[in-house]
């Protein structure tokens, strides 16, 4: 059973003030430190690739993208929101055999602190059968949902119901397939400078 990545990292980072996966922490690309974790994954043969939905024209991201051995998807309206690199995404990974993408692994872009241990922990879950819908959940944050997410290939059409910027969570509110994992730490959001100021001041 193998499952594959997808980061979404299409957002236009209103809140941040634009160009927020290319800015800086620790002086590499924010972007970067999502897609290590992803390499770790792959070279651990806990995945097989990934899909990495990029703003369409975005040649430094692009760039990005093809260093870490990922695949870039363009996303020509970002503006409609998480949803829309869902289904690209889904999309893109769909062409290939189920022998190769039985499941998706979503991991967003600007979550820099994702552990390779908690990608590890969702696909052992997903190949022991444990569910077809696994989420992660934080200790440091217990009461909010949780990325990366995992989703077997057979709910990947849900993705059809979702609009806007919610995301995943119409899909993991009441789902019988889901199962949470809880994980030790946190994997906080970067959604403004301020965050990421604090990012790199909690690690000095």
């Amino acid at each position: 059973m193998i499952a594959r990545a997808l980061v979404l990292a299409a957002g236009l980072g209103r809140r941040f003030g634009g160009g927020k996966l290319l800015a800086t922490l620790h002086g590499r690309p924010l972007l970067a430190h999502t897609l290590d974790p992803v390499q770790e994954a792959i070279r651990a043969g806990l995945l097989a690739g990934g899909e990495v939905v990029i703003a369409e024209g975005d040649a430094d991201a692009e760039r990005l993208v093809l260093d870490a051995g990922l695949v870039p998807v363009p996303n020509p309206a970002p503006m409609d929101g998480l949803a829309a690199s869902v289904r690209l995404g889904f999309a893109a990974m769909a062409v290939l055999p189920p022998a190769e993408a039985g499941a998706a692994v979503i991991c967003l872009g600007d979550q820099p602190a994702i552990r390779p241990s908690t990608i590890a922990a969702l696909v052992v879950a997903w190949r022991e059968g444990r569910g077809r819908l696994v989420r992660a959940r934080y200790t440091a944050r217990p009461d909010e949902p949780g990325h990366p997410t995992l989703l077997d290939r057979a709910l990947w059409p849900l993705a059809e119901r979702l609009s806007g910027d919610t995301g995943l969570q119409p899909l993991l509110a009441d789902s019988p397939d889901l199962l949470v994992l809880d994980v030790p730490g946190d994997n906080p959001d970067v959604d403004t400078p301020d965050d990421l100021l604090t990012l790199e001041d909690a690690s000095r």
